[in-house]
């Protein structure tokens, strides 16, 4: 079998950070956290790596990333942008904001050809995540049968404010039932809660199961992606033209309800470091510093 692809997402605007923060150093030779992921993902068995970006900003990440890399890694780019929609349909007038995760993927079905992963460019998810992943990758399944890395929701928090992530509900067998998107969860004491309005907080437990966008699926699962973007902008975009995402749970959702593909939930006990504020950094960077002092990583990556 073909190794899996690696396709990460790394078109967001960085709002929140305040900045370019995929291509922000967190050690002081200069690596960024994509060059983690795509080194534990080699290391686990992916073949080539596609990245998501805005065409305006090729050539930062070829500076940053792409150039470094070459010598090493089958890299390639896939452009996501507002004006890429299906036949028939227009960018709503003042709309700015991204289609969202689901779209990005929709954007890159041209350059991926095989069982694939996908993953955030500012999340760090750790060595275990990518094994485990790959080793799905690789097994002889079925066309419809794809995954996802889930995380405990205390390993995943930050203390500088709010972060998404998808609310994950499972069968006794390991699978995925439902999925939520939270856009709004926030540290609350030694617990956890979530907002819609900015007011009203509902609680979550910190043992929840959650999505860091991490993803498995077999390419047949392309097949649907245009099918559910049409159908997002017709039933769901109305209702919020300016700002209503397209997000990877609602692919994965549709999969469960329309009985069309399953969801096998991986499990890890790894604590996520990411930059989604410009306050995260710091903690980021001692963490990794102290992931090479245990000899988890080299000094130089690519070296």
């Amino acid at each position: 079998m073909n190794k899996p692809t690696l396709v990460i997402m790394a078109a967001g605007m960085g709002s929140r950070f305040g900045g370019m923060k995929q291509i922000t150093p967190v050690d002081a030779q200069g690596h960024i956290i994509m060059d983690y992921s795509i080194y534990d993902a080699i290391r686990a068995g992916f073949g080539r790596v596609v990245c998501i970006i805005k065409k305006e900003f090729e050539a930062d990440f070829e500076a940053a990333i792409g150039s470094r890399l070459r010598d090493h890694v089958e890299l390639v780019y896939a452009y996501q942008s507002l004006d890429q929609l299906p036949e028939g349909f227009s960018i709503p007038e003042e709309r700015v904001k991204p289609w969202g995760t689901a779209h990005a993927v929709w954007c890159a079905r041209n350059v991926i050809d095989g069982p694939f992963a996908v993953l955030n460019a500012d999340d760090f998810y750790g060595k275990e995540a990518f094994e485990v992943i790959a080793q799905f990758l690789l097994e002889d399944r079925g066309p419809t049968e794809h995954a996802m890395v889930g995380y405990r929701l205390s390993n995943t928090l930050t203390e500088n404010g709010s972060v998404a992530r998808g609310i994950c509900v499972t069968d006794e067998e390991g699978y995925l039932r439902e999925v939520t998107e939270r856009t709004k969860i926030v540290k609350q004491g030694e617990g956890a809660a979530y907002t819609e309005d900015g007011e009203t907080f509902i609680p979550l437990a910190m043992d929840s199961i959650v999505s860091m966008n991490l993803w498995a699926f077999r390419k047949e699962a392309l097949d649907g992606f245009e099918a559910k973007f049409r159908d997002f902008l017709i039933n769901i975009l109305p209702s919020n033209p300016l700002k209503a995402e397209f997000f990877l749970p609602l692919i994965v959702s549709a999969m469960i309800r329309e009985n069309t593909g399953s969801i096998r939930v991986l499990s890890s006990n790894a604590h996520w470091h990411g930059v989604t504020y410009k306050e995260d950094l710091p903690s980021v960077v001692s963490a990794i510093r102290a992931m090479k002092d245990e000899g988890k990583y080299p000094e130089y990556l690519w070296r």
